[in-house]
């Protein structure tokens, strides 16, 4: 953001500062003062100092792009070839070995960092914490933080046991957080009163996305109160201008990183850092790349990679924008879905794609209008939220590979309160629990349970395991009794 000039402000005076109100004349937003004669003094200096803090020419931008672009019609779109997919079945023993090392190799080399998108607060889990924070209820009781944050510590002592053999040395993958104004404070003292789950303090950093003012149907500010613009985040997209802005894209080339493993905190099942997709990620040259599951039935409420144009760049469609018959249309050689690639979340890009990334959306400034209820001194007022989203990277990708992983072991969202029909902690848990049974099954364990399993099983901790490796040494000839934690 553009840091202005400080004006003086006479907070008894009968008009705004005209220099001010000049200013947003330009951009036709003068109506944010126009309640100037009801506010108090001290309201006064605050609308003065609120309007100051916005970069004007940028917003403005943002808004009249933004609008122009609603309602124009997008290229055709077509299925993504197999060529770009790299799929379960394809994929053979030997090549998930030699991925998995150069994935290690690459870690050890300090050149992956993982980046966390965690700006949504847990509103619709009946919590006003960050999503983060919420304990899924997992044996061990762990938040979805301290998981991700054990699994990085996990790959971090494999890599280094991969370049120096019995070495339980230390190689620090940084971990970049991004929060929202709502959820950065609780973060921070979450991470804080946790000692960073284990981590150093030094490995972590944490900044903000960006906000940007709610605006009318005609591209006005929506006023909250009096004295105060409505203002939204930017959606999980603005995580490129926020590390521009702060200029994390430049310390990042400083600490040596290449590649950037970057996932939403609600899915308990993240793989953070996979070895195996960033050797992938590699050995394919691409500049993106993205996990992506199977669409499970037509009517599935998932954004999925299609290929904008003949022989254009693939993107993300939004469930909502893919007609219905294109949503159902059959792959007549497979029996499977033509667009049957979700996304999921769970990307990787170079350091080198991110630069280019920020400078285009930031060029081209458009951004998705979200038509919500947006409170204001008019009660709750029909708006725009403008927002940009991650997966918006991609059509700048000169090349972008998918790989295919199972939802059943790399995919388990924590959207919806218990009592919803999906996506619940009480599912995500389930799926944990599912998963690491097989685990355990498989190493030579025993389970126990005095309720049926399908509604139990046991919990490894990443502390042991990142995928089901090094569990025989824990596991085998012995039985454990569910639900229970498995840990050293």
């Amino acid at each position: 953001m553009r840091e202005p000039a400080t004006q003086v402000v006479d907070s008894n005076a009968s008009s705004p500062p005209q220099a001010l109100l000049e200013r947003l004349k330009d951009y036709g937003q003068e109506d944010a003062f126009a309640l100037w004669d009801e506010l108090s003094p001290e309201e006064r200096v605050l609308l003065v100092k609120e309007i100051e803090s916005l970069d004007l020419p940028r917003i403005d931008r943002i808004i009249r792009c933004s609008l122009r672009s609603q309602g124009l019609q997008a290229a055709a779109i077509e299925p993504v070839p197999e060529s770009c997919v790299s799929t379960v079945e394809e994929r053979t023993l030997e090549e998930r070995e030699r991925w998995w090392k150069m994935g290690l190799k690459a870690i050890s080399e300090g050149k992956l960092a993982v980046l966390l998108l965690s700006g949504g607060q847990g509103t619709r889990l009946g919590s006003s914490d960050p999503k983060g924070c919420s304990n899924i209820g997992l044996p061990s009781g762990k938040s979805l933080f301290q998981l991700q944050a054990e699994r990085i510590l996990c790959v971090q002592r494999l890599a280094a046991q991969s370049v120096n053999e019995g070495s339980a040395g230390f190689v620090p993958i940084h971990w970049y957080i991004m929060t929202s104004p709502f959820t950065d404070d609780a973060t921070h003292k979450f991470f804080e009163s946790h000692k960073y789950f284990g981590l150093e303090s030094d490995q972590v950093t944490f900044f903000q996305q960006g906000t940007i003012p709610c605006v009318s149907k005609d591209g006005r500010f929506i006023m909250e109160t009096p004295h105060r613009v409505a203002k939204a985040p930017d959606g999980n997209g603005g995580v490129y201008t926020a590390l521009k802005s702060s200029r994390l894209l430049e310390d990042m080339s400083v600490r040596g990183v290449r590649y950037l493993d970057c996932y939403g905190v609600d899915n308990a099942l993240v793989r953070v850092a996979d070895p195996t997709f960033l050797g992938y990620f590699i050995d394919k040259g691409a500049s993106a790349a993205a996990k992506v599951v199977r669409k499970a039935y037509p009517q599935e409420k998932v954004g999925v990679f299609v290929r904008r144009g003949k022989g254009g760049p693939l993107s993300v469609v939004e469930y909502s924008e893919l007609d219905p018959s294109l949503a159902s249309a059959i792959n007549q050689e497979t029996g499977r879905l033509r667009f049957c690639w979700s996304n999921v979340c769970l990307h990787m890009f170079t350091l080198d794609f991110l630069n280019q990334v920020a400078n285009g959306l930031e060029k081209d400034s458009i951004y998705h209008l979200a038509e919500k209820k947006i409170p204001s001194i008019h009660g709750h007022t029909m708006g725009y939220k403008l927002e940009q989203f991650i997966f918006d990277a991609f059509p700048y990708a000169p090349s972008t590979a998918l790989f295919e992983v199972l939802r059943e072991e790399e995919f388990a969202p924590v959207k919806n309160a218990n009592g919803s029909n999906f996506d619940t902690p009480d599912s995500a848990r389930l799926l944990v629990l599912r998963l690491h049974t097989r685990w355990v099954v498989a190493a030579g364990g025993f389970l126990t349970h005095s309720v049926p399993l399908y509604a139990t099983g046991v919990e490894v901790s990443p502390l042991c395991s990142y995928a089901g490796e090094n569990l025989e040494a824990i596991c085998r000839g012995r039985t454990f009794h569910a639900p229970c934690e498995i840990s050293f």
